[in-house]
């Protein structure tokens, strides 16, 4: 990647593990099937690209942009999304694993999440107003201080969620789902 800006490109079965590939601009490009793990994409700008069946496991994202970024089947293990630019921050996860993922203090209001698994990720002091998460699976997932309020929780699952320590107010949670605000009171349910 030698040029520092692309648009409208798609790149296809790209290998690109442990390279740095940063102060990049990238607008309305689709990855398909790329391999980008361990790679260091920080100081650059993703506007409204697209990630299909990509491996982005561990990379770096120091003060990038993810401005209307959407993930489609793609690997996104232990990534720290805590450390991208906060300014005009959008994404959008499908058929995703984001499993050991960082969005502490991120702003993301309706931000969607759809049959994606986020076990052991951490929403610490986030703001997640109006998001949706369709049939994820959040077992350990951490929401600490979390602004959740009207977030769709109705289909997802293995969430754990302290109704003190968090804004919940007008979010949905299926009638299967209650177990996990009711965790920390040591009390059975039959």
């Amino acid at each position: 990647m030698e040029k520092s800006i692309y648009e409208d490109q798609t790149f296809d079965k790209l290998i690109y593990t442990e390279q740095r590939i940063t102060g990049k601009e990238f607008q309305s490009c689709t990855f398909k099937n790329c391999d980008f793990t361990n790679s260091d994409l920080s100081n650059t700008k993703l506007l409204e690209c697209t990630f299909e069946g990509c491996n982005l496991t561990m990379i770096k994202l120091d003060k990038t942009t993810l401005n209307d970024v959407v993930f489609k089947g793609c690997k996104l293990l232990g990534i720290n999304f805590s450390v991208t630019q906060d300014f005009l921050f959008s994404v959008r996860f499908e058929n995703c694993i984001l499993d050991y993922a960082s969005f502490m203090d991120k702003k993301m209001p309706k931000t969607h999440f759809i049959k994606t698994t986020l076990k052991e990720a951490t929403f610490s002091r986030a703001i997640l107003t109006g998001s949706v998460f369709d049939e994820c699976n959040l077992n350990e997932t951490i929401f600490n201080q979390t602004d959740l309020t009207g977030v769709d929780f109705s289909t997802a699952y293995n969430y754990i969620i302290e109704p003190e320590l968090n804004t919940i107010k007008k979010a949905i949670f299926s009638s299967q789902g209650l177990a996990g605000l009711l965790t920390t009171y040591d009390i059975k349910i039959v």
